[in-house]
This record gives structure tokens, sequence and C-alpha cells, in this order.
């Protein structure tokens, strides 16, 4: 390609929403364009580096036997209302875009595709004959997200490779893990990638286990802990470790003591003089869930101990309601002073919580039906008829009876109902219905404490489980994991801590999905079977950023070789110099008949802008036609390593045949 012919357009100055280094070399060097907020457009150059990617990824997939298909970017409600995720898409996360269209049906634009897959699953798999089966897809897909930034590692439109797996058993699940495990750390080495595997967290998407693929990178925005040995990395939501020993307590006879000012663990320590390995610290969350009940959840932990927050969500996800149901958690906050002006019956000794701060605090609101005539605008004593005569009710069973008479009424009644539910979950979301004990493991084992008296500026000390305080049934690892911490497979290995960009996600399903879809097959027996599932995810358009953020210097990108838009670049310094072209042109032509693909820049610039440039997009060689041909000679520069040599102008192909399969194949 020429680049006279070429849409081609770079900037001298970094773009000023551009934050990372790979976001500005990609909009200065013309490779992308913003269209709106976390919306790009791939130009031309970013396009044949997308293509390589992808031309990577499905070598890998179709070599592991999987299948290519296209799934569709629209998906009805309906399906993941069956897998129970609409609300955590929709309203917690809130990343899904989701449209009422003309026929007032739901819709959502695919963040991914589970349900559909699934769906596709139920409908055509009918026995264990057909299994293992693996699809997969190369497509855009949507996130809305709060706050895009960095280009295309957090846009809002994004190219992902998704693919599927479904086998009759867990055995059958773990063989294609572990082909995805190694087609994954295929496509990142042949993409020229540094990256490590880590045991990650499964979010939203569920499983039994899952492991991300990180591209070294100081710009990543998550941070994985590793072992020198190479035997544990873990990404720091999953992350475990032993914590340091906790130290001797000073504290032998348990008292209640005046500590003034002490609200922090450091103010406590340095006016008791003890440890804080001796402090049981104990932290008040709000809880909200998609049922629209509200908890309080006191977590005790050791006192130099910080508590890993996604940890202690899926905990709570775990937890089900009186019904007997689990529910998907919309938010966990730590509960400030406005939120506790609302439900608090009193104040709160914050800095100074026990762990048996009692639910007295909390104004758990039972309605008269005075109160609930008021506050709902309906004939309340219709609603309440089949609940037990009682003089107040909760919102909860409220709730219940209201939804099974909007099932059962007309359509002019229902409008009434709708409101009275809406303003029932008002209420929900002011007052919690309880107050939840959850300890960490960290805090269980520890003797004669200093924990707070609940009492503003109070404390106690030389207090022990079982005898001051009770020890909560809910026992967890919820500790945040961190650099230095010893390594529970070699205590004598310490954690490290290295940043990390997610380009790729393998997760183990089981029947997650097959369960609460009804997708299943007929076994050798003649039984019916819930489908075991896989999944598989890369992100392509990610990908090939990553590879910037991870190789560039002060005067633009450094492409690896195997995914770089061109492998030569020839420059022709004197557009005026009949010589120059004639070489830089017969060099061209023949570089690109050899299959070495080859850009010509033959604009009519200065040498200096011209080399810039080079630079700049980052093609590994650029060949130019200056003075050397003088000599028979012209100069190739590796781009990687500035390192310039005079090739004779015949030997020019050959040479960079075997440089750039070299290249290749050290990454291979």
């Amino acid at each position: 390609m020429r680049l006279s012919q070429m849409l081609f357009v770079t900037l001298r100055d970094d773009p000023a929403d551009a934050e990372i280094p790979s976001h500005k070399l990609l909009l200065r060097a013309g490779y992308i364009r913003r269209i709106g907020s976390g919306i790009y457009a791939y130009l031309p150059l970013m396009w044949r580096v997308l293509q390589k990617v992808s031309q990577i990824v499905r070598q890998e997939m179709n070599a592991t036997g999987a299948q290519e298909c296209l799934l569709p970017q629209l998906q009805p409600a309906d399906l993941w209302k069956e897998s129970g995720r609409w609300d955590t898409y929709t309203k917690a996360e809130g990343i899904m875009f989701s449209l009422i269209d003309r026929r007032e049906q739901q819709l959502g634009l695919g963040p991914t595709h589970e349900e559909v897959i699934t769906t596709i699953a139920r409908d055509m798999i009918r026995s264990y004959r057909q299994l293992p089966l693996h699809l997969y897809q190369l497509q855009t897909k949507f996130r809305d997200e709060i706050r895009p930034r960095f280009g295309l590692m957090r846009g809002r439109e994004f190219i992902m490779k998704d693919g599927y797996s479904f086998h009759v058993d867990e055995n059958s699940l773990k063989e294609t893990y572990q082909d995805m495990y190694q087609a994954y750390s295929n496509m990142l080495r042949r993409s020229g990638l540094a990256f490590r595997a880590v045991e990650a967290d499964s979010g939203a998407i569920g499983g039994s286990g899952s492991t991300e693929f990180m591209v070294l990178a100081e710009a990543g925005e998550d941070e994985v802990l590793f072992t020198e040995d190479g035997k544990y990395a873990a990404n720091v939501e999953k992350a475990v470790s032993l914590p340091a020993d906790a130290e001797p307590s000073r504290f032998t006879t348990y008292e209640k003591r005046d500590t003034p000012g002490t609200e922090t663990i450091d103010k406590l320590c340095q006016f008791l003089k003890c440890s804080p390995t001796q402090v049981v610290k104990n932290l008040l969350y709000k809880v909200v869930y998609a049922n629209d009940n509200t908890l309080l959840v006191l977590v005790s932990i050791r006192g130099d101990q910080e508590i890993n927050e996604v940890k202690l969500l899926n905990e709570l996800t775990k937890k089900r309601d009186q019904y007997g149901r689990t529910s998907t958690v919309l938010s966990l906050t730590v509960s400030d002073i406005s939120d506790q002006k609302i439900w608090a019956t009193k104040s709160l000794p914050i800095g100074y919580i026990a762990p048996d701060l009692s639910s007295d605090y909390i104004a758990t609101r039972n309605f008269t039906r005075q109160e609930l005539q008021e506050e709902l605008k309906l004939e309340i004593d219709e609603i309440i008829k089949d609940l037990p005569l009682s003089p107040s009710y909760s919102l909860l069973d409220i709730k219940e009876a209201v939804k099974n008479k909007c099932n059962a009424s007309n359509l002019s009644q229902q409008e009434n109902l709708f409101n009275a539910l809406k303003k029932i979950r008002e209420l929900q979301l002011k007052y919690p219905i309880a107050m939840e004990r959850y300890i960490d493991k960290t805090a269980v084992e520890l003797k004669n404490f200093v924990t707070g008296a609940n009492e503003t500026g109070y404390h106690v000390v030389g207090a022990n489980w079982g005898e001051q305080f009770q020890l909560s049934e809910n026992v967890v690892d919820v500790r945040k994991a961190r650099p230095g911490d010893r390594a529970l497979h070699n205590p004598e290995q310490t954690l490290q801590s290295a940043r990390g960009i997610e380009v790729g996600h393998i997760f183990q399903l089981g029947t997650k999905y097959s369960l609460s879809m009804g997708a299943s097959y007929t076994n050798e027996q003649g039984e019916e079977k819930p489908l075991f599932m896989g999944c598989y995810g890369v992100g392509v358009s990610r990908l090939a950023q990553s590879a910037v953020e991870q190789s560039y210097d002060k005067d633009g990108i450094i492409w690896p070789v195997a995914i770089a838009p061109y492998h030569a670049i020839v420059t022709i310094p004197n557009i005026n110099d009949a010589q120059q072209v004639e070489i830089a042109e017969k060099l061209y032509t023949e570089l690109n008949q050899a299959g070495i693909e080859t850009l010509l820049d033959d604009r009519d610039e200065r040498a200096g802008v011209k080399f810039k440039d080079a630079d700049l997009i980052g093609i590994p060689y650029r060949i130019v036609t200056g003075r050397a041909i003088a000599n028979g000679k012209v100069e190739v520069v590796e781009r990687a390593t500035r390192k310039s040599q005079e090739i004779v102008i015949d030997e020019v192909k050959s040479t960079l045949k075997q440089w750039i399969a070299a290249a290749i194949e050290v990454k291979n």
C-alpha cells in the first residue's frame, strides 16, 4: 500500500482525553478515531492488526476442533430472566444496553452470549453421541460502561472471541478447559506478548473455577499476585495467602478502657501500645438485593487486614431469603452517617463498634394497617386478608401479598398495584430488615484481643470468643491478600505484585446455565442429565491495544512482528530523486510479491517527517533508499532495537524473510 493513497493522518501532540500511552499512540498514529464516549472507528492500519490477531485466534481455536458460528447481537430479555442474570446486568452492574421494541418486548445488546448458546443447545442437543461440542464466534460486543476510558481497553463496543463448550460430565469439561488454557497461551505467545495466567474470580458469569490471561503492563487495571517459583498466580480479587502471624496479646484480663480519640486502628494501637494483629475491627456494610431487601452486614476481621469486597460479595450472594431463594446483590457499600440517619434508632459508635453490635440499632419497620393505607394508597384490608391477623406487618409480607393480588387482578386494578410495589421498594431500600454477622478467619483464633465497646470513646481489652463475644456461624475468608504475604503452597515463598491487562478469561461453568434454562441430554442409560458447560473469551481489540501498552518508546509504537499491520516500510527520503524512487518502487514490488507485507512512503514530505511517522506507527523494519544506494545498498532499521545496517539491495528480500521468520518462530 502507498501512503500517498492511504487514509493516513498522524498527530504530533497527545489528545487531551487520552490517559495511558497506548491510547495516546493509537490516536496519534492514525489507528483509531474517537466517534463518541467509548466508541471508536478502526481505521485501515488498525483493521489490519485486528485481522491478524483474529487469524491467530481462529487458527488456535480450529486446531482444538472448535467450530466457528455467528450469534445474534440482539437478545430477548426472557432468556436472561431464565438464567437469572437480567437483574445483574441491567441493575446491579448495569452494563447491558437494554431497550424495548415497538412490540413492547424487552431486548438487550449482548455483552456475552451464554443464554443464547444455551438456548441453541437446549433445542438441538439430544444425545450423548453429540457431545462434546464446542462453538465459538468473533463478534462485536456491547457494555454500557459507567466511565469508558483508556481507548479500546474499556470501551462500550469491542471485538471479542467467545466460545462455549458442552459436555456429558465434569471430566470432559476439564479436558476442554485444559485445551483452552493451552490454546490461549499459544495465542498470546504467537502475538508476541509477555503474559501470566492467573486464578480469577468468576464474577457475574459464574461457575466453579476460572483463569484470566493477563498481559503484563504498568498501566494494567488489575493487580496480579504471584510467587517467584511460578507455582502460584492470581488476580488480587481471588488471591489467597497466609497472613503474618499475630503477635501475643499484652492483655491478660478482660476490662473496658477509656480510649478517647481512637476511632482508627493506628490511633488505637498507639494509645494502648498494642499490635494491630491483636485488634478485632468491625465494619458495617449495607447490602441491597435485587428482590429489594436491604440488609446490614457486620464483618469482623483482624485489625491489620483489609476486607476484599469481591470475596464478601460472593459470600453474600449465597444467602437465601425466607422463601429459600437466592438473589443478586445490587450494591455493597460501607454504611455511612447519612444512610444511618434513616434507619438507626440511635447514633452508632462509629470507630468503636464491637462484634456484638445490637440489632436494636436498626429500625426494622413493621407497618400498621393505617400506615400501609397512607403509604400505599390501597384498600389494605383486601390485600392482607390472607395474612395472619397482626397489629403490624413486615414489608416483605406485604410485598408478596401485593404481588399475588397483582397477578390475580384485571388491568384496570394493576396500575395502582404496580405503584404500590414501587412504593414498597422505596421503603425496603430505606429500612434494613435484619443484621447479619460475618467473621473473617484471621479474627477467629485471636485470644485476649482488643475491640470496640459499642460506646464512643471506649474499647475493651483481653476479650475472647465464647466468653465475652459469641463466635458467628458465618466464618469466612474475606481478607485481601497483599504483596509480602506468605504463599499457601510454600510459606517460604512470598507474594509479589505486578500490574496486568486482562485479555482472556476461561470458565468452568458446570451446570449453572443448563439447570436454570433446562438444557439437557440423554445418556447411554437413557437418563436425562444436565449439560456441563465451559465458556472462553478473548478480547481481540483489547489484546491489540495491550500489545502497544507493553511495547512502545518515546517515539511511538513497537509492534510485535506477528501482528504488525505491515512487516516493512520503504521510505523515499527525496521524492524528486529518480534513482531513490526507482529503487524504492522495485523493492516495494519485490517484497510484496515475496509475501513481505510492505508499505511505500511515497508522500511529498521532508525525510524527517517520514522517519518520525515510521517510528510512530511502529512498522518492524524501515528500508531507506538514501545515500547508501550509491554503493548498491539501502539502510535497514529495526524498529524494536533501532539497530541500523546497510544491506545490498538484491539481498534485502532474503534478509527480511529470514528476520521475519525468526521473529515469529521465537514466539511460537
